[in-house]
């Protein structure tokens, strides 16, 4: 796949896939606590057998031509919806998977990390979602302190309009690849018929005034 082309392919997937759910009422409620009129269901895609193969080309070009490969020794996958990407990628790349829990399991080897891989690897996570970044904190300080290096997140799609995301990303050293983003949806979404006019002024209201439309429904304007 043309890394020109990327964005555009996965969000014309993401789009007839059925993944981006815009309310006609309550708004959704993210796991981070903004509310949202939309909602992208990246999990919907894991059932789909030709999806599985754009997605994995489009991770495979990004691995390529902004990773790197000589800089990626293996792949983590955050649990839970991160887990089946990054066993796609580890696989067409021959790279050893890790799964990264969101806390130790708590019993037995109490261990965060599942799999293996030498002490020093440099590891590439991977994950269905993210919004404002939140949750990379925590994946990332336990890859980090089970002795390996990561340097770089790649995310199926990526809001890409919270300020706080770039902050989060930048304080815990990692650059974020996304394979689409709000953008790349809103400019598909402008050629077909999946979304309404309607539909996609209101993602747009929302993407200019986050925080105040976040806060006017019900949700978190900013992070404690």
């Amino acid at each position: 796949m043309e890394e020109t082309s990327i964005g555009s392919t996965v969000a014309q997937l993401l789009l007839e896939s059925g993944a981006v759910h815009v309310s006609s009422g309550k708004p959704f409620i993210l796991r981070s606590g903004w509310a949202s009129p939309v909602y992208v269901d990246v999990r919907r895609l894991i059932s789909s057998v030709a999806g599985r193969k754009v997605l994995v080309d489009a991770a495979q070009a990004v691995v390529r031509h902004r990773v790197g490969m000589q800089n990626i020794d293996a792949i983590a996958g955050a649990e839970t919806a991160g887990v089946p990407y990054a066993a796609w990628l580890a696989d067409r790349l021959s790279l050893p998977l890790l799964i990264v829990r969101k806390k130790p399991l708590g019993f037995g080897r109490n261990a965060q990390i599942e799999g293996m891989a030498q002490a020093g690897a440099r590891v590439l996570l991977v994950d269905d979602l993210t919004t404002d970044g939140q949750s990379k904190r925590n994946f990332c300080k336990a890859v980090r302190d089970s002795g390996l290096e990561l340097a770089h997140v790649l995310s199926i799609f990526y809001y890409d309009t919270f300020v706080e995301s770039r902050r989060t990303m930048e304080e815990i050293g990692v650059t974020m690849h996304a394979l689409a983003t709000w953008q790349d949806i809103i400019a598909q979404a402008r050629t077909g018929t999946v979304l309404t006019a309607a539909d996609i002024e209101k993602v747009e209201g929302f993407l200019l005034h986050t925080s105040e439309w976040s806060k006017a429904h019900g949700g978190i304007s900013r992070l404690p």
